[in-house]
């Protein structure tokens, strides 16, 4: 199963395991049960295992813990808050959903949230005399088995924060994000749906009950209902366009039951903010948006305008070299996939527009869609006339010099 194809309900779930708070949740659960397990385990075990501790040890260990772990939380929670404000000011607030998703940075705070709860329940369960002798025993090994992963984890959070957030590492993210979307839309630019080119005449229209952009198409529900029904579905909003009163979900051709438009609607998911899975146009247009802010006159980084033409080369070379899936697997849902041209225009011309006064920046920008055009034969026209675009835009701001170099690249290359 493809990322684009997944289901509501997998998509859903998906999501959810991104949440800091659900990964912290399950450490804590999981460190509330080592600690009471502790009592039980001594309790219940046939033999005697018991190690002479000194006077309140596994307390006082606790209690190091407890303090230690409160810190590293504030700290590790200042760090990351730090990380999503640098990347909404220097790159694009379409990248902070891609911080906020870190594995490395939701693990660290979930492990040390984790060990603060572990080091209070334990602290709790000794004042109470939840422990005997045998249990303080387990106890202390399984605390020292937490000082060992707390270790672990923060010298690798350490090393993680060297990166986190910076302008590099929030490219490379979106890229990444980019990447993943455009070839899953490549391989399947329908998801797995008949390619819609017109709709039929004497359609009715389904509409979203809320307002806002649909993020996820569950075309498999879809054709379930559209089989049940007997109707064909025809899919207006896929993932990244706005649903409301002008924009329709679908177009259904045939009687389609009030429960089972309810079934229709319910499979599309409709969000306040794009989300990149099944949105292939939202990791281009962020890589855009940092090049295009790299380009300011407040900012002036054509460095990092050039990093992030490399970047959607790689991306673009990725995708369009991909052979998609030539058959469909749901036969009553038609959906018009964005095109290649909508996702040329949306990576490059930004780009084009705000470094048409920049030599090195227009130079890489021909070098980067030439290149690509050479590695996808079949959009050649289509990178032809986004160079063509860009040098148009060059010609109105390049000093005369910089422009008959820049033309005589550019022959070079096409």
């Amino acid at each position: 199963m493809t990322v684009r194809s997944r289901s509501a309900a997998q998509s859903s779930l998906r999501r959810l395991f991104t949440k800091v708070w659900v990964r912290a949740s399950v450490f804590v659960l999981v460190a509330v049960v080592f600690a009471l397990a502790a009592g039980v385990i001594g309790a219940i075990l046939p033999f005697r295992v018991v190690i002479n501790l000194g006077q309140n040890s596994v307390g006082s260990l606790l209690q190091i813990i407890a303090t230690a772990m409160l810190t590293a939380t504030t700290f590790s929670v200042t760090a990351m808050v730090t990380a999503y404000s640098s990347a909404t000011t220097t790159a694009t607030p379409r990248s902070t959903q891609l911080l906020i998703a870190d594995p490395t940075s939701q693990k660290s705070l979930s492990v040390f949230v984790g060990a603060f709860v572990f080091s209070m329940v334990g602290i709790i369960a000794l004042s109470t005399g939840y422990y005997n002798d045998q249990g303080r025993t387990i106890l202390f090994v399984g605390t020292l088995l937490v000082i060992a992963v707390v270790v672990v984890t923060l010298m690798r959070w350490i090393a993680h924060l060297a990166d986190f957030g910076r302008m590099a590492d929030v490219i490379d993210r979106v890229e990444r994000a980019a990447a993943d979307s455009l070839l899953a839309y490549a391989s399947d630019p329908a998801l797995g749906a008949q390619r819609l080119t017109d709709i039929p005449a004497g359609s009715h229209q389904v509409w979203a009950e809320d307002v806002g952009f649909v993020v996820h198409v569950d075309v498999a529900a879809l054709n379930r209902v559209a089989t049940a029904s007997d109707v064909k579905i025809y899919v207006d909003s896929t993932a990244g366009r706005s649903a409301g009163p002008l924009n329709p979900l679908c177009h259904v051709v045939g009687r389609l039951p009030a429960s089972d438009a309810v079934k229709v609607r319910s499979a599309f998911r409709i969000a306040a903010h794009r989300d990149y899975e099944q949105d292939p146009r939202l990791g281009v247009i962020a890589l855009a948006e940092i090049g295009s802010r790299a380009l300011s006159p407040a900012t002036n980084d054509p460095g990092t305008a050039i990093e992030v033409i490399s970047a959607l080369q790689r991306v673009f070379v990725r995708a369009l070299t991909v052979t998609p899936h030539p058959e469909a697997t749901f036969d009553r849902v038609w959906i018009k996939p964005p095109e290649v041209e909508t996702l040329v225009t949306d990576a490059f011309r930004p780009i084009a527009r705000d470094g048409a006064s920049l030599i090195e920046v227009q130079t890489r920008l021909q070098k980067a869609l030439a290149s690509i055009a050479a590695a996808a034969p079949d959009h050649h026209a289509t990178l032809e006339a986004a160079a063509r675009d860009a040098m148009r835009r060059a010609r109105k701001s390049l000093d005369k010099a910089d422009y008959h170099d820049l033309r005589a690249t550019v022959r070079g290359l096409w």
